[in-house]
């Protein structure tokens, strides 16, 4: 009824306010004004009248609200329109079944007369309105529809149900065995009477007992009740898929270490006034050795200290005032200058390592769905432990390796691993509080869930291990003077890697294929 001014009756372009709404064509028509909205995609509104005031509300919908409401949406039938002024209403139903060629049974309760007006929707939709509206329900079988009050409805299947329990109370009982090949007869039997206690498989009268001997189910119930326990069992008797499950461990070693160490001394003696002497040397032993020489020379009436006899052979390493030699040397280079009262001793040492180590331990397991399994090798390794009272017991660690996983087959054949995967060794031998020897484990343990296709490698994880190492040893002061400083220095160089991966390799095995 809103009458509107010759210049109020325009188009209105609003394409700059980025909404579903591009233009909006505001006109007259015999019932009053109209707003024709031009819209591009999906989009909900809301229009509502305040006062004098019409809101007219627009959202844009994202494909996944678009798709959701169209989840939301059942009916799915050919569109109809129906128009009508106080109908009755067995002529509407009669319409929609000329249009949907159904056959329509309506009970004699059905009457009353509607008014409806409905454009372009689903029949089914359409239907649904009309019984909702006059208190009616249907009920389909094929391609027959039946409606009646939904009261009389429920009191008719109320009736039936009655009819079809007394009707199982009266059957015979029969007598079954049934033979279970790759479940447990008595997980059935469990299953069974759990849904016969809601009705689905046992009636009252039935039992089912088991033979775990010959693993046989043996039933006694109506024939019908037989029946669906054996399409039960049919289902579920079927052989449990099994899965290879094969884990690696990889450990690799790279070793590297380069010595270079040296023994250096000076051995000499020089008189000292008139019966004196100086003697110098690389330890007190040494030194001891020249003087007592040389004053047995003196004592002897020569007059004089010389000759000093100076250590050699196994005495020379006390000859050395630099002594910091390679402990394993590979090869060694000596030099040795003497003269009337003095030596001098050189000796440099060397050794240089390298290895490269790898070590592959590969537990394999077969295991059914979702079922666990593991697999463990190793060694216990004794140790003594000492109590309270002073006695000594014989204690045990375990080094092992262990395989412990629990597969679960998707419907798209990928495989769920719940697994843990551990590699020990034995390492150093500590010392306890208690003076005793004990020896430590070196492990190597990995916990997780993964998901893999069927026979494929995948990386659990891994470790890696790098250790760079320098170490100096040298007199003080003198190894730090350029060049010959490095007759007063040893030095050690060392370079070490140690990496751990764990992979794993699922497989479904199939009938018939062979396993290795």
């Amino acid at each position: 009824g809103a009458t509107l001014k010759k210049g109020q009756q325009r188009r209105l372009d609003v394409t700059d306010f980025a909404t579903p709404v591009t233009s909006v064509d505001v006109n007259t028509s015999e019932r009053g004004a109209t707003l024709t909205l031009k819209n591009t995609g999906d989009f909900d509104y809301l229009a509502y009248q305040t006062d004098n005031q019409y809101i007219l509300s627009v959202k844009p919908l994202s494909k996944k609200e678009v798709e959701e409401r169209r989840n939301e949406f059942t009916y799915v039938g050919d569109r109809i329109s129906l128009n009508f002024q106080d109908i009755e209403v067995r002529a509407v139903l009669q319409l929609i079944a000329d249009f949907t060629e159904l056959n329509l049974v309506a009970s004699d309760t059905v009457s009353g007369r509607i008014t409806l007006r409905l454009q372009n929707v689903p029949w089914d939709q359409a239907l649904d309105i009309v019984l909702r509206t006059k208190g009616l329900d249907k009920r389909r079988d094929d391609n027959v529809i039946i409606i009646a009050p939904a009261d009389e409805l429920a009191a008719r299947e109320k009736s039936e149900l009655a009819a079809k329990k007394d009707i199982q109370e009266l059957a015979p009982l029969r007598s079954e065995y049934l033979q279970v090949n790759y479940a447990k007869a008595g997980d059935l039997a469990d299953l069974i009477k759990a849904q016969g206690s809601g009705g689905s498989l046992l009636s009252s009268r039935g039992s089912v007992a088991v033979d775990e001997r010959t693993n046989t189910l043996l039933l006694q119930d109506t024939a019908d009740r037989l029946a669906d326990i054996r399409r039960l069992v049919g289902t579920l008797d079927i052989p449990v898929r099994q899965v290879l499950i094969e884990a690696r461990i990889v450990i690799v070693n790279d070793d590297f270490s380069r010595e270079l160490g040296v023994r250096a001394g000076f051995s000499g003696s020089q008189k000292n006034g008139n019966d004196g002497v100086f003697v110098t040397s690389g330890s007190a032993e040494s030194v001891d050795t020249s003087l007592s020489s040389a004053l047995d020379n003196l004592s002897g009436g020569s007059g004089t200290p010389y000759p000093i006899e100076v250590p050699v052979g196994g005495g020379a390493s006390n000859r050395y005032n630099v002594n910091l030699p390679v402990s394993n040397p590979a090869g060694r280079l000596a030099f040795m200058l003497l003269g009337s009262d003095y030596i001098v001793d050189l000796e440099l040492s060397a050794a240089q390592a390298e290895g490269r180590g790898e070590i592959i331990s590969s537990p394999r397991v077969i295991t059914a769905n979702q079922r666990e399994a593991s697999i463990e090798q190793g060694v216990e390794i004794p140790y003594q432990e000492a109590a309270s009272s002073g006695a000594t017991t014989i204690q045990f660690k375990k080094a092992v390796l262990s395989l412990k996983v629990t597969p679960q087959i998707t419907p798209d054949n990928r495989i769920i691993l719940d697994l843990n995967v551990k590699k020990d060794s034995v390492g150093q031998v500590v010392v306890s509080s208690g003076g005793v020897n004990v020896p430590s484990i070196d492990t190597r343990e990995i916990s997780t869930q993964v998901l893999v296709n069927d026979g494929q490698t995948v990386v659990l994880g891994g470790i890696l291990e790098t250790e760079k190492r320098a170490t100096e040893q040298k007199v003080p002061y003198l190894g730090d003077v350029p060049v010959l400083g490095r007759l007063f220095k040893t030095t050690r160089n060392t370079n070490n890697k140690d990496e751990l991966l764990i992979f794993v390799t699922p497989k479904i095995l199939r009938e018939g294929v062979s396993v290795y």
